[in-house]
């Protein structure tokens, strides 16, 4: 991220949705491959929150998603969406625009 601060020096929070289409194969690894990638480049510092669109397809329209899975990063701006299975985590983590310390 570009403020190198830690939370409690006032680094923003990365926020993030991954939005999937219910329980198929693609979508689990797309869920597993998130998590991974932000459990270990910025654990603390990441919200991600997982939308199934069968659930709630009202979101994908409000968030401008029509593929899944797409990742969309709301915080810090820009915003961003990446859509695809998450798997090459340098490219993830590179397309997001994040850096670390």
């Amino acid at each position: 991220m570009e403020n190198e601060e830690t939370p409690s020096e006032g680094r923003q929070k990365l926020v993030l949705q991954l939005f999937v289409s219910g329980m198929s194969p693609k979508s689990m690894e797309a869920i597993e491959n998130a998590k991974r990638i932000f459990d270990e480049s910025c654990n603390e510092f990441f919200e991600l929150e997982i939308v199934d669109l069968y659930k709630n397809p009202e979101a994908a329209q409000s968030h401008h998603v029509v593929f899944t899975p797409s990742l969309v990063k709301s915080l810090p701006l820009p915003k961003k969406i990446l859509i695809g299975n998450l798997a090459d985590s340098e490219k993830v983590i590179k397309a997001l625009g994040i850096t670390f310390k």
